[in-house]
């Protein structure tokens, strides 16, 4: 390595890309192959009151539909969480379950509700919009803070004021200490916004189960394959790790949307099984939109404590965390090892408190994306030291001399 240090260093990997001969899940198909379509929830929130597949199922080339009901009986679970954070009394997080497809309630836009397979996309599609459901539309909240208020519509029946755990790090006693000694103090409240990934080629996976040989293979959009075949072999289909391969080619972008093991691949994998043929699927565009999961969501109220001088002598921040609706492999370490963590920046700062609850809303599971954590502590310490910087020079007292020092 010491020899290049200093130096350009060429990639080796684009001649293909350039020359459109990029291998994606997509473009990998199967001998009897099928093509799966999933039902998704146009409301946040609502009870399912039926679902009629009579009209999909008798369309010519439809092979099989698959409905929620289907997963409930055959006692497969979903994806899971990976990280478990207590709360602060020391009891452990909520982690509701994370079904396949819902056969009770829809908790976001986008939950599946069935899975239609056909012997081409198309009439997997058409299928698909013959599938009729019949939704109770219930009331949602989007609102992280807003959530955890009494009153607040549930997400899960099992999780009180929808709140998953509360944490914290530093030492409190300090830093209200810290405050109440301050010669000025800064105050922010401020929503990090929710992002959406949006990556080159979208999620898609081919799966595929040998009778002969009793093994499963899944091409699938993965940053990370090893943990997919982890979380799918042991806690989703309940077998042995060698008896599942997963290939993950070309990815086509991702920046962390496509770490995780999401229940579309889990959900064409085990219809595999049950049809005998090798199934495939591909997100579209807005599918992804609202099945990719979503990155921060933080709704936080955030202290800066100075002394007279213009240093920085405490911090302090409450911060709401939305996990949408289910928790995803990592949701619960980014607001917590990956933000808390890091509130404080680069910042000399004896004393710190954080405080983070984290909660679930009618809305798209929230994941690492694009620094998972570390943006969002970022965007909070800048936002209070400037505000700071401005107040002090704005009064032109000597703490803005020191301030303007601390900046540059």
């Amino acid at each position: 390595m010491g020899d290049l240090i200093g130096k350009s260093v060429k990639r080796v990997e684009d001649n293909r890309f350039i020359k459109g001969e990029g291998k994606y899940t997509d473009d990998f198909n199967m001998d009897n192959q099928t093509y799966a379509i999933y039902v998704r929830s146009p409301h946040a929130h609502a009870k399912i009151k039926g679902v009629d597949t009579s009209k999909a199922e008798a369309m010519e080339g439809v092979v099989k539909v698959f409905t929620g009901k289907d997963i409930a009986d055959a006692g497969i679970v979903g994806s899971i969480c990976g990280w478990q954070v207590d709360f602060k009394n020391g009891d452990t997080m909520k982690e509701p379950g994370h079904p396949i497809m819902v056969a009770d309630k829809v908790r976001h836009v986008g939950d599946a509700v069935a899975l239609v397979i056909a012997e081409d996309r198309q009439t997997a599609r058409d299928a698909a919009g013959l599938v009729g459901v019949n939704y109770e539309v219930l009331d949602a909240v989007v609102d992280p803070k807003a959530a955890t208020q009494d009153g607040a519509p549930l997400v899960h029946d099992d999780v009180p004021n929808n709140t998953i755990f509360d944490w914290e790090l530093g030492n409190k006693e300090e830093t209200d200490a810290a405050f109440e000694k301050a010669h000025h103090i800064t105050e922010l409240s401020y929503h990090n916004q929710k992002l959406i990934p949006n990556a080159i080629e979208p999620r898609a996976a081919l799966g595929h189960y040998d009778s002969n040989e009793d093994k499963y293979t899944l091409y699938t959009t993965s940053q990370n394959p090893h943990m997919a075949r982890l979380i799918i072999a042991a806690f989703v289909l309940s077998i042995p790790e060698h008896k599942l391969r997963v290939i993950s080619p070309d990815v086509g972008g991702g920046f962390g949307s496509k770490i995780f093991v999401y229940n579309d691949e889990c959900g064409v994998l085990w219809a595999a099984k049950q049809i005998g043929r090798p199934v495939k699927w591909t997100a579209d565009r807005t599918e992804a939109f609202f099945t990719d999961c979503h990155g921060r969501d933080h709704v936080t109220d955030a202290k800066l404590a100075l002394d007279k001088d213009g240093k920085i002598i405490g911090l302090s921040t409450k911060t709401y965390a939305s996990l949408g609706a289910y928790l995803s492999n990592f949701s619960s370490c980014v607001p917590t090892y990956l933000h808390g963590t890091l509130m404080q920046g680069l910042y000399t700062t004896p004393a710190v408190h954080v405080d983070v609850t984290a909660v679930v809303t009618h809305t798209v599971a929230v994941d690492a994306l694009r620094g998972a954590g570390r943006p969002e502590a970022a965007f909070g310490i800048e936002r209070l030291v400037a505000v700071s910087y401005t107040h002090l020079r704005a009064h032109e007292t000597d703490s803005y001399l020191v301030c303007r020092l601390l900046l540059e």
